[in-house]
């Protein structure tokens, strides 16, 4: 009885509440003649005899909705930028267009151009010039289209895993461990002099006071997946990566998100090829499928990528050194470089995986092949672009073979997980960014996020 009076005031309280309509759905469904109410920015302005055409937007898809409002209910303070409240009658134009006529107009906030706002109507501003002003870029017909199409992705991602059974988990973004091993990590220590003092215990120092031992952000979630999916079977993450690279590059960001999957009982590298394209072309297609519009945006030349309809290639890494050896291109010692990996994407005409690793370029926990112990059984997938898009390998299962190549008794908690219900495992990383540059075909990563940080530049 208590709950269904709770209920009962819960939902008077919905209905006192006055809503208004999202322009996606008012153009998906529109119903002439109705009244609607509208609430965005004005994205530009023509004043004509007897009425004000306005173009608003309110973020939720790439299309503005025409409002015709009548002069003598055009005030001052109704300018482009300005964030407004209209309410009126939906209506067709002659020409078939969804378009609103106001009978009430009430600007929410001002927008004063001359006042210092950085961009103009009907203006498309340099990428360059857009990321000066990060706290109004999404203002930009391009980065908000940019958002909803991230947006997307992300939901589409979840949806794979789920139809595929899946456990997502909320990996750790505090860890006291390099997965990598490479020493590119952001440590983690208190800001504040005070909580250092009143926690100082001997032997302790200003980077092991707060949590007992060097803390750092994670630059992978792939060791704490791993530890689930020895119980829980098939799992992934996906959230804030972290990298201090000295890299001011079209590719590289110090912060970025990173999917992680690991296949429980994974025994072949072919299974980790299967699952990440067949996760691939998923997204893909369905991103196409529900933000065309924004893609348009983005880009008028952005087509289906050739690719989603045929197989991705395979080539070992010495027959990779084989083909770049025949034109030109010489592999130095410390593996494959971003010019190589372009000319084997073009080589190819399709993303294409090189598997079978030297053990010596590959981090310490991937497995070793079974016929070659100088080789691992780990792949990087190339795509257009980006080069390197997706990292994974099989995990060494083996106890005594791990242990011997374990880089820290810190580590020894990875370690114990081969000595108790240990199975095969196999996992890969994609990073989300780079996904971004090839499904919308965008040069520079810092233009796929709305933060981006990269040396240098950590504002807002």
């Amino acid at each position: 009885m208590f709950c269904k009076r709770i209920l009962s005031i819960c939902n008077k309280h919905l209905y006192s509440i006055k809503k208004y309509s999202v322009i996606a759905s008012v153009l998906k469904k529109p119903n002439v003649g109705e009244v609607a109410e509208i609430k965005g920015w004005i994205k530009s302005l023509r004043v004509q005899k007897e009425y004000v055409f306005a173009d608003i937007n309110d973020g939720s898809c790439a299309q503005k909705l025409q409002i015709l409002i009548p002069k003598h209910l055009k005030t001052e303070d109704l300018t482009y930028g300005s964030s407004v409240h209209v309410t009126g009658t939906l209506s067709q134009s002659p020409k078939g267009q969804i378009e609103l006529v106001a009978n009430n107009v009430k600007v929410l906030g001002p927008c004063v151009v001359l006042d210092g706002y950085p961009f103009n109507p009907r203006t498309a501003h340099p990428p360059e010039y857009v990321r000066q002003y990060l706290h109004l870029r999404s203002r930009t017909n391009f980065i908000s289209a940019i958002l909803r199409v991230r947006n997307a992705l992300t939901r589409h991602i979840h949806e794979y895993f789920a139809s595929q059974n899946y456990l997502h988990i909320h990996t750790p973004i505090l860890t006291s461990n390099d997965c990598e091993g490479a020493g590119e990590v952001f440590k983690v220590q208190p800001e504040n002099e005070e909580t250092i003092k009143t926690m100082m215990q001997e032997g302790k120092n200003k980077d092991t006071v707060y949590f007992g031992r060097k803390t750092y952000l994670t630059v992978s979630g792939q060791l704490h997946l791993e530890a689930i999916c020895r119980s829980m079977g098939n799992v992934y993450t996906l959230g804030p990566t972290f990298r201090a690279e000295n890299s001011r590059s079209r590719l590289h960001l110090s912060e970025f998100y990173m999917l992680e999957a690991e296949l429980a009982f994974a025994d072949s590298i072919d299974t980790l090829q299967y699952n990440i394209e067949d996760l691939l072309k998923y997204i893909f297609i369905k991103t196409r499928e529900t933000n065309e519009a924004d893609l348009y945006v983005i880009s008028k030349d952005n087509k289906e990528p050739s690719w989603i309809n045929r197989d991705f290639a395979t080539i070992t890494y010495d027959e990779a050194r084989r083909i770049l050896d025949k034109k030109g291109l010489v592999v130095l010692d410390d593996g494959i470089n971003k010019e190589q990996e372009l000319a084997l994407v073009e080589h190819c005409q399709v993303p294409v995986f090189i598997v079978q690793w030297p053990k010596n370029l590959k981090s310490f926990y991937m497995k070793e092949t079974p016929l070659d112990d100088t080789k691992v059984d780990a792949l990087d997938l190339l795509a257009p672009i980006t080069g390197e898009v997706v990292g994974g390998s099989l995990r060494e299962d083996n106890y005594d073979k791990l242990k011997s190549k374990l880089p820290s008794d810190a580590l020894n908690w990875y370690l114990e997980l081969r000595k108790f219900g240990n199975i095969p495992t196999g996992g890969y990383g994609l990073g989300l960014e780079r996904i971004m540059q090839i499904l919308c075909n965008i040069p520079n990563i810092k233009d796929t996020l709305p933060f981006p940080r990269w040396p240098h530049n950590c504002d807002l």
